[in-house]
């Protein structure tokens, strides 16, 4: 069953090495897609496999995906996200750029949809209502 990025098992799906996966979720980050995997041990203990997907392309211009896999086990949850957060606090402090909305996966929906010009002259058009008018017509 999948839910916007969250693939969740009624029953247990095993993988290749004999894991139980028993949650995941994708997070699609421009040419990068993030998976949240959480997995059972055989003596079903819970344990985090986190992979980082790219699509890349061979010389013959067939794609393939390269994937880096790291293994996040529950004793390490705590000192993993407290790290974490403060690196992220710290590049957020130290280099605080805004964001260029032009290579976001957000403006490729957006510039998709609909000029965003066109956009806001529309929404510039119903903004401007003046509750006089409406008295007048039901007069």
């Amino acid at each position: 069953m999948t839910d916007e990025g969250n693939v969740k098992s009624e029953q247990y799906v095993a993988d290749g090495a004999g894991r139980e996966e028993i949650h995941s979720k994708a997070v699609r980050a421009g040419k990068r897609t993030y998976f949240f995997d959480v997995k059972a041990t055989r003596r079903n203990d819970y344990y985090l496999t986190i992979t980082e997907s790219k699509k890349r392309f061979n010389r013959d211009g067939k794609f393939f995906y390269e994937k880096h896999k790291l293994f996040l086990y529950k004793e390490d949850f705590d000192k993993f996200a407290d790290s974490l957060n403060e690196i992220i606090a710290f590049i957020r402090e130290a280099n605080p750029q805004p964001i260029e909305l032009e290579d976001s996966p957000v403006m490729e929906r957006v510039e998709k949809s609909a000029p965003a010009k066109e956009l806001v002259e529309k929404e510039k058009d119903f903004t401007n209502v003046e509750f006089e008018d409406l008295g007048e017509e039901n007069a």
